[in-house]
């Protein structure tokens, strides 16, 4: 009858430990379970909706797990059916006391297991639990013997959650990081512990970031340099073949201005504070962490140690991973990364093709306006394709990074996790920042010059530089970018296991309500041994099964992307000093958006227990060191700064410290533009006639381009050389008085508390004692 709910069939499988006295079940072993849920529930399709060899696996996956004394509940439902498990209290004792034996923790012989624990330890039977022919739950998985597998929320703590903390009203509120640890565990603790330190330490850099832009806005109308380009009637030469002519200078004066706001004195004081905030914000974080780390007595926690127990504990005669190395793996999946990182490299350079060709199509173009901003329309289109690039590349990348992996064949999952952030941050580093790259130290320096372009395929002129300048180039990119990858984002981030949970929820039959006696057992709290009903079960398990599937990398996801957001706000943080103040917007944002995502969208992440970030920390300290490269590089080659200041005190008005009444920049555009006359034969099949007729219709016989070139033989002038020089010899002396502050500032502020270090040292001092006791 349609809309009417089946009643589920139940069948209690019996295990080892289950026996039946007269007609009865009686279990050997005390219950562990509460009246929520159950440690883990697999699901597959009933006999009749799948072959029978995959029927035949399933059935005999779980003979394998009757023989480890698991307890299974098997409820079927229309097509699915779900086997609940709870492993005997045998499991959790030995965990317990060979954690005890390993020193991995500091863990008290009267401490119950939590069901956080629980779920981690039943995980890890479940996936290296093999059926005779050797295929794992994995491999059972990707056969399709089983659909999914979850552990189920808990939906008293899952309340006090989403009351406390995933909800959007409590965006400038505090976290529950404790609740959050007992719930998700340590890993995913530590993860919004070090997001919410990240949002906090922000709130500086986002200040200075504005008040450095400010500084650049007060000088709109009275920067002598923005009078000299608004007032100019320099005629510049074509910024494109065929339908580009010659321009006034001034025509720029808007865009200089905009220039201002994020090149200016300012930016350099605020590029060596980012640098040094990067080292402070690190050592800052190893202190709060060490807290939080003391607290929850995992300070000497160690992944891999953890991993060799559990084996123990799933089979008492297993034989652990030995230590390899292969030469040859690892030489192959060196050359592998090395391809796929000039693939990357190579899709940049793809991009600067399409940039060029768009210049060309858009100028020739019949609408007037894009035709006249051609280089900043291809520069906008470019940006927009880098996007949608990276959005490719991303899953392109995961996967690559997966086989690598498997090549690697890796000892543990701790190993593996290691490898696979190590691969995908740089394949991501590279697809994100290649292409900014250029655009910072090579876009505008390669073109060549007016009689001698530098040409694609002998046909299309190479880009230049934004008329206003190079670093204007960069900040739209920046902006665009990181716009773009931030707002994109966040909507499907939150907008897709939405819509997918509702898609979920439209296609299955509406859940019964619970029954009165188990929701006295649920509101209960001293009822641990009670159960629910059989379909209150199935509510409890259909209402987990419609949830958004999670894996062991879901949380990677999180981190990479707030990685990468930390790579934008710190490398080119000179051309974008705004840069932090996004970040920070997007951060308070981003720690509720991934709250409600965990807690109410997605299945329960298998609780994992660690002490730090892992490999990340390391990750972003090689960021920090790049930013300080970064920078000194984009200030001292990108930026005007060294040529205004070689300007200001060897050829400008006060040089030589002679006093005057004119300001010490006057003069600066017009110094920094070279000529190019029509009366060379090279400029004069370089540009036609129309090219060099203004919009008032008078032709002219000369034009200026930006470079410090000869006006006769085009060659570099001694000016050019100097500013050369005191480019680099500026980036040299930046990137040693930075990474002098940064090593000072390491050294000055201790890795933990000295209140923490005591509380150790006591500690351990204590459980000495007691082990001395016992003997």
């Amino acid at each position: 009858m349609p809309g009417h709910k089946r009643q589920p069939s139940i069948e209690l499988l019996e295990l080892i430990g289950v026996v039946r006295e007269n007609g009865s079940e009686q279990t050997s072993f005390p219950p562990v379970h509460t009246p929520l849920s159950y440690d883990y529930v697999l699901v597959a399709k009933t006999m009749e909706k799948q072959e029978r060899a995959a029927f035949k696996k399933q059935t005999e996956y779980i003979e394998e797990l009757k023989k480890k004394n698991m307890r299974i509940t098997k409820i079927i439902d229309d097509d699915l059916v779900f086997y609940g498990i709870q492993a005997p209290k045998e499991v959790f004792e030995k965990y317990r006391y060979l954690l005890k034996v390993s020193d991995a923790c500091n863990w008290s012989s009267d401490q119950n297991v939590p069901l956080s624990t629980r779920i981690r330890i039943v995980h890890f039977i479940l996936n290296h639990t093999p059926i005779h022919s050797g295929e794992g739950l994995r491999d059972l998985m990707k056969m399709k013997v089983f659909e999914t597998r979850f552990c189920l929320h808990e939906k008293k703590k899952q309340k006090e959650l989403k009351e406390n903390w995933a909800r959007w009203s409590a965006c400038l509120q505090g976290q529950p990081i404790t609740a959050v640890r007992n719930y998700f565990g340590e890993k995913v603790a530590l993860y919004y512990l070090w997001l919410g330190w990240y949002t906090f330490l922000l709130i500086p850099p986002a200040l200075i970031g504005v008040i450095v832009f400010l500084y650049g806005l007060a000088f709109f109308n009275t920067s002598p340099l923005i009078k000299e380009v608004c007032e100019a009637d320099t005629i510049m030469c074509p910024l494109c073949d065929k339908r580009c002519k010659v321009w006034q200078l001034s025509e720029t004066c808007t865009y200089a201005k905009v220039s201002l706001l994020f090149d200016n004195n300012g930016t350099v004081l605020f590029a060596m504070f980012m640098a040094v905030w990067a080292t402070l914000f690190l050592e800052f974080w190893k202190r709060h962490r060490a807290s939080y780390v003391c607290e929850w007595k995992v300070s000497d926690w160690c992944e891999e140690e953890e991993e060799l127990i559990l084996e123990i504990v799933n089979d008492v005669n297993c034989e652990p991973k030995k230590y390899k190395h292969s030469y040859l793996r690892s030489t192959l999946v060196l050359i592998c990364v090395t391809v796929m990182i000039l693939v990357i490299i190579g899709l940049t350079h793809a991009l600067v093709v399409f940039r060029v060709i768009a210049a060309v199509l858009l100028a020739e173009g019949s609408w007037e306006f894009l035709s006249t901003h051609s280089n900043s329309g291809a520069m906008m289109l470019g940006a927009v394709l880098h996007y949608l690039i990276i959005t490719v590349m991303t899953r392109i990348n995961r996967i690559v990074a997966m086989k690598l992996c498997e090549i690697e064949k890796t000892r543990s999952f701790a190993a593996t996790e290691k490898s696979f952030t190590v691969k995908m941050f740089t394949f991501q580093f590279f697809t994100y920042f290649s292409s900014l790259f250029y655009v910072a130290f090579f876009l505008g320096r390669i073109n060549g010059h007016p009689g001698g372009y530098v040409r694609i395929a002998g046909k299309w002129r190479l880009e230049e530089c934004h008329p206003s300048g190079c670093l204007t180039d960069l900040f739209i990119q920046m902006a665009i970018i990181m716009v773009l990858k931030q707002t994109i984002s966040n909507v499907f981030e939150f907008t897709g296991p939405w819509f997918c949970r509702w898609l979920k929820r439209r296609r299955t039959q509406k859940l019964q309500r619970k029954c009165a006696h188990c929701y006295l057992k649920h509101e209960s709290e001293d009822k641990q041994g009670a159960e629910m009903c059989d379909n209150c079960k199935l509510r409890d398990w259909l209402s987990n099964y419609r949830l958004n599937d999670v894996d062991s990398f879901s949380l990677f996801n999180e981190f990479l992307e707030m990685v990468i957001q930390f790579s934008f706000t710190t490398i080119f943080v000179a051309a974008f000093p705004l840069a932090p103040l996004l970040a920070l917007i997007n951060n308070v944002i981003e720690i509720r958006l991934d709250a409600i995502k965990m807690v109410t969208l997605e299945r329960r992440l298998v609780p994992k227990k660690t002490n730090d970030i892992g490999v990340w920390i390391d990750v972003l300290e090689a960021i920090g060191v790049l930013a300080v490269i970064a920078n000194g590089l984009v200030i001292g080659v990108s930026s005007d700064f060294i040529p205004r200041l070689v300007y200001r005190y060897l050829y400008g008005p006060c040089a030589n410290g002679t006093a005057t009444d004119i300001d010490c920049m006057a003069g600066y555009i017009n110094n920094s533009l070279s000529i190019a006359r029509m009366d060379d034969q090279n400029i004069h099949n370089e540009f036609s006639v129309h090219q060099m007729t203004t919009p008032s219709g008078l032709n002219v016989s000369y034009c200026s381009y930006k470079d410090y070139r000869s006006n006769e033989d085009y060659t570099f002038t001694p000016q050019f050389w100097l500013i050369l020089a005191v480019r680099f010899a500026f980036v040299i002396l930046f990137e040693h008085v930075v990474v002098i502050c940064k090593f000072i500032a390491a050294w000055f502020v201790p890795s933990a508390p000295m209140q923490v270090k005591n509380d150790r040292l006591f500690d351990k001092l204590n459980r000495l004692k007691e082990e001395l006791k016992v003997i």
